[in-house]
């Protein structure tokens, strides 16, 4: 009993310390830099930064070796996901150094439920001061010191045919914000065969750029096959980005002030040297396949008969440059009837370059009885890998026709060989001298059916033309109803607008509230210039709407006015819409109500 009791009591002091260590490794004041190295005249960003809600005498380090340009300004962020809530809180520095060597930047340190948190020193080397603009404020400049977009190429001496990759990088650091970019000039692949790679919502990663801790994303990849030996370049990519620089001033909270700006960034341009295939031991049906192949000939039917079809399907499979190259072609006897082959591709594209298969369908049809040879076939590739060529040889494939026409073959001399052909069977039917032509019945028009159809189709059609034509003036002479009857179409016409629009914030809700106005004018008629909120409850009150339903419609028809200058999701809109055919339908019903009564 003692044991046991021991054995729970040492259970819980591990669970206690277990936690303990858990709760003492979230509570970590992390400290990051925007770059470690960089010149005397130049400045980084210190960000000092916890996750633990409650911290507080937050300590800085000591600047002895740097002077501090901007902050400290605080920012806090948290959230709630999946029911699991987060919390960060960072203070930021703007420092400059004040002299060339190598410093570490001390700990700094805040306090956690009485207990005292440090940050780690981190090391900065400090070079000697770079060219820099009259103004290093200038927007412009810190924009281009800390915004640069980079064409990165997996292979800068490929062969001629071998596959390689192009992505373009945006990379922006810490100190500046990005919020719009479209790109002015697509990069141009002269001497290439190209394939572009979507990229749908491109990732923000963190990576190293000249050494330097950097946030970019993907905007732009292409599959590059080179199509001749030398030197090719590819020409640069460029766009247009908004960027948000900080301007030196902080706000009553202590937050960076920031102003945007327009500018045009420019990749460099790139060059690749194309290596030429080699000349020695190069097959003699190389047809400029490169990659790693594989190569098979298949038929469906070893056996058939005279003008039953069968399939013979060629095909090259694996990973290179499919689609740049020539399937070989098969020979087949005389006596065997090809058609042209039909070309079935699927290839898609992978890290390695373009994958899959490409196979061509040959349709065989035999008009003669026998036992057909269709000979090996051979495919050569070029192995960039092993550097070498690879030739891959097939086994001859036999046709045998049971039933069908017999051919004879006889020789005529010894050195001409000539095909004497005997016909068995009914090949050629005789001509018909004779006719056995009938003649065609045709039923008499008068006084049929349709005679008497359209006899008395006149007669009857008066009375009703002169009925809608009654009823169309007694609709023209009753202006009231016309317009009301205009304006209901006029609100389903916006309403179906609105349906199609939806994504597009201001269009969507001009529409949805066009839609609202005229709904209006039909049930209660009153012009667009009469509406507006207080108007519209006093005209519905005095139609005995409920007061709910009128708050409805007037909600509706402040949030749409209310939407166009509030960021909305395609979500909110798809609700709004949906509001606002309740609300419609709901406002018909009562007002519809009313005047039956």
């Amino acid at each position: 009993m003692k044991l046991k009791l021991y054995i729970l009591l040492l259970l819980c002091c591990f669970i206690t310390h277990t936690i303990n260590a858990q709760d003492t490794q979230k509570n970590v004041l992390k400290a990051s830099v925007s770059k470690n190295k960089l010149s005397v005249n130049q400045r980084l960003r210190l960000d000092f930064s916890i996750s633990k809600q409650g911290a507080d005498n937050f300590k800085p380090p000591s600047f002895k070796n740097f002077k501090i340009v901007g902050g400290p300004s605080q920012s806090v962020s948290q959230s709630w996901i999946n029911g699991k809530r987060s919390f960060n809180k960072t203070y930021t520095y703007i420092i400059q150094p004040k002299k060339e060597g190598e410093f570490n930047i001390p700990a700094a340190s805040i306090e956690i439920d009485g207990e005292i948190i440090q940050s780690k020193p981190i090391k900065i080397i400090v070079l000697k001061a770079s060219a820099i603009p009259k103004n290093p404020n200038d927007p412009n400049y810190i924009a281009q010191q800390n915004i640069h977009l980079v064409a990165q190429i997996s292979k800068s001496q490929p062969y001629v045919g071998e596959a390689i990759y192009v992505e373009y990088r945006l990379y922006f650091s810490q100190n500046v914000g990005i919020y719009d970019n479209a790109i002015t000039q697509n990069p141009q692949y002269n001497g290439f065969w190209n394939q572009e790679i979507k990229t749908n919502n491109p990732e923000v990663k963190i990576g190293l750029y000249n050494g330097e801790n950097y946030r970019y994303a993907t905007l732009h990849k292409a599959l590059l096959v080179p199509t001749k030996e030398g030197r090719l370049t590819i020409d640069p990519m460029k766009m247009d980005i908004i960027v948000a620089v900080p301007t030196g001033r902080t706000d009553f909270f202590g937050n960076v002030i920031t102003k945007q700006i327009q500018r045009e960034f420019s990749s460099a341009k790139k060059t690749i040297q194309a290596k030429s295939l080699p000349i020695a031991n190069k097959p003699e049906n190389f047809t400029g396949a490169v990659g790693t192949f594989s190569f098979d000939i298949a038929l469906n039917k070893n056996t058939l008969k005279a003008n039953e079809s069968a399939e013979i399907n060629v095909t090259v499979s694996g990973n290179g440059n499919l689609k740049l190259f020539e399937i070989p072609e098969i020979i087949t006897p005389k006596e065997l009837e090809v058609y042209q082959p039909e070309r079935k591709e699927n290839v898609r594209i992978t890290a390695n370059g373009l994958t899959g298969k490409i196979t061509d369908k040959y349709t065989v049809v035999p008009e003669y009885k026998g036992k057909y040879k269709i000979p090996k076939t051979s495919f050569s590739y070029f192995n960039p890998k092993e550097k070498t060529y690879k030739t891959i040889t097939t086994k001859d494939i036999f046709v045998d026709v049971l039933e069908g026409k017999t051919l004879a073959i006889s020789e005529k001399s010894s050195n001409n060989l000539k095909k004497e052909v005997q016909i068995i069977g009914d090949d050629f039917k005789y001509i018909q001298t004779s006719t056995n032509f009938q003649t065609i019945k045709n039923k008499k028009f008068f006084k049929s059916f349709w005679f008497y159809v359209l006899l008395l189709l006149p007669i009857i059609s008066m009375p009703i033309a002169i009925f809608i034509s009654k009823k169309k003036e007694k609709q023209l002479q009753d202006f009231s109803g016309n317009k009301q009857r205009k304006a209901d179409r006029l609100a389903k016409k916006y309403l179906s607008e609105a349906k199609k629009e939806l994504g597009n914030k201001e269009t969507f809700y001009e529409a949805l509230e066009n839609a609202l106005h005229n709904f209006l004018k039909a049930k209660l008629k009153i012009e667009t210039s009469d509406i507006n909120n207080d108007k519209i409850t006093t005209l519905l009150q005095e139609k005995k709407v409920d007061t709910a339903t009128i708050q409805r419609f007037t909600t509706v028809l402040t949030d749409c006015d209310f939407a166009r200058y509030t960021p909305i999701t395609n979500l909110q809109m798809t609700e709004e819409y949906e509001k606002a055919i309740e609300i419609i339908t709901l406002l018909d019903k009562q007002l519809s109500n009313q005047n039956n009564k």
